[in-house]
């Protein structure tokens, strides 16, 4: 699915298929997210959203000030970037790409503020507590 804000164009990551918990049709028991009183259409969409990269109002406007955009290969690359982050245990990654410096809230899979090269060499990064070059 293609996503279009504010002129820049974004694509969702794919997501795989759903299993179900037993291959068996009928009542099947009970799973964590019913017994929290949460529907199977809550917990889809939570791993939808879990699995795709959004951008703040803040990232897009810095993205189109500076005219910086991305392809479907590097918003890709900017996936796998924050997964290997999560799976360190990352909260906030500096993401180096090619020539583009992201700053990504991991838990909420959001790019904060992008900065191309030019501006990348004036600036501090503060409040992260991780980097990914890729």
């Amino acid at each position: 699915m293609v996503v279009v804000v504010d002129g820049t164009v974004f694509q969702r990551l794919p997501v795989g298929p759903v299993k179900p918990d037993s291959p068996v049709r009928g009542k099947s028991a009970p799973t964590p997210s019913t017994i929290e009183g949460r529907g199977f259409g809550e917990v889809l969409r939570q791993e939808i959203d879990r699995e795709e990269i959004k951008f703040s109002g803040h990232a897009t406007m810095r993205m189109r000030t500076q005219n910086i955009s991305l392809s479907q290969s590097e918003i890709m690359r900017l996936g796998e970037a924050v997964n290997r982050a999560e799976a360190k245990g990352a909260r906030e990654s500096l993401i180096l790409m090619d020539k583009l410096a992201l700053i990504v809230s991991i838990r909420n899979r959001t790019v904060i503020t992008a900065v191309d090269e030019e501006r990348m060499k004036e600036n501090v990064f503060t409040n992260i507590d991780s980097a990914v070059i890729v």
